[in-house]
């Protein structure tokens, strides 16, 4: 079956459009994505304002229609964190589903995490053993870890690369001290947490999903995207403290022009550089590896499961 899946994120509206079996790995079809950046357009009451609604609506309404054209037999349409944590956000999901005619179901954040691990798990196999996840979104950061394909430990915290962009740096590029305080904050953060995480056991592999690690990963000189799918590609600790400091000093059109590193994120590559550095010195991972595979493909390997009857 074909089936679409229709993420609403902090930073993107973004639908793939995926050939799906049962017991078959999801095949892509096609891509959509438009930029939406709806954190941008929450007021001071943290409600989405009537601009980002609008932008919102003409968005889904354009992805929508893409999956028809492509022959998507259903939809799977879910919001994270901007919408979850957006304080109108019953009201702004009602017109949603009134003008667009769909149901986009928020999923809580220790649900994307799971979903996440899923999705990872699938990707590497059973022969991978036991997993830590890491996933830096704009909103949040998910982290998971695991020997089965339900996560044993799953959480999320309000650390995403554009979140944290927004709320702790006001110059560009970020001063000394702003870099230094917000490393303070994420740690504490990561640390309050960790317990939880390092009692189901030591990881036989740290694995990182997202753009934001896989831009990281890029830019240490990891494989570009067109070397294929099935290309190893990790994220080393040792390039990453090499490269912060750097990244820390250029503005977003120096950074858009490093290798893998898109203009409409570029502003938010040094947080997620502060937060992918706090998780990896804290966990003891020297190194992470880099999986295609995300939320959006959990999503379907559930729904796949669902209807196998798994």
């Amino acid at each position: 079956m074909r089936l679409g899946v229709l993420d609403v994120g902090s930073n993107t509206v973004h639908l793939l459009v995926v050939d799906a079996h049962p017991g078959a790995r999801p095949l892509p079809a096609w891509s959509y994505k438009a930029s939406l950046r709806l954190a941008e357009h929450l007021d001071g009451d943290e409600a989405i304002d009537a601009a980002g609604e609008e932008e919102l609506q003409a968005s889904v309404r354009e992805a929508l229609e893409v999956a028809t054209d492509r022959g998507c037999e259903d939809v799977l349409a879910f919001a994270t964190s901007a919408i979850r944590e957006a304080s109108n956000a019953a009201e702004v999901l009602d017109r949603v589903r009134e003008t667009c005619e769909v149901d986009l179901e928020v999923l809580p954040g220790d649900d994307e995490a799971r979903l996440t691990f899923l999705a990872v798990r699938r990707w590497f196999g059973w022969s991978s053993g036991r997993l830590l996840v890491v996933d830096i979104g704009g909103g949040s950061l998910e982290i998971a870890a695991g020997i089965d394909e339900e996560p044993d430990a799953a959480t999320s915290l309000p650390l995403g690369a554009h979140r944290l962009t927004r709320d702790w740096f006001a110059h560009v590029p970020p001063s000394g001290d702003e870099v230094k305080k917000l490393r303070t904050y994420v740690r504490s953060q990561v640390a309050s947490m960790m317990r939880d995480v390092v009692k189901v056991g030591d990881p036989d592999l740290v694995v990182g999903t997202s753009k934001t690690l896989r831009s990281l990963a890029r830019v240490g000189g990891a494989a570009p995207s067109s070397a294929g799918l099935y290309e190893r590609r990790s994220l080393r600790r040792e390039s990453l403290l090499e490269w912060l400091p750097r990244l820390a000093g250029m503005d977003p059109d120096e950074l858009a022009d490093l290798p893998g590193v898109s203009p409409r994120r570029a502003h938010q590559l040094v947080a997620g550089a502060v937060v992918a550095d706090a998780v990896l010195d804290l966990f003891g991972a020297e190194s992470l590896e880099i999986c295609p595979w995300a939320l959006r493909e959990g999503v379907i390997l559930r729904r796949l499961d669902w209807i196998s009857g798994r």
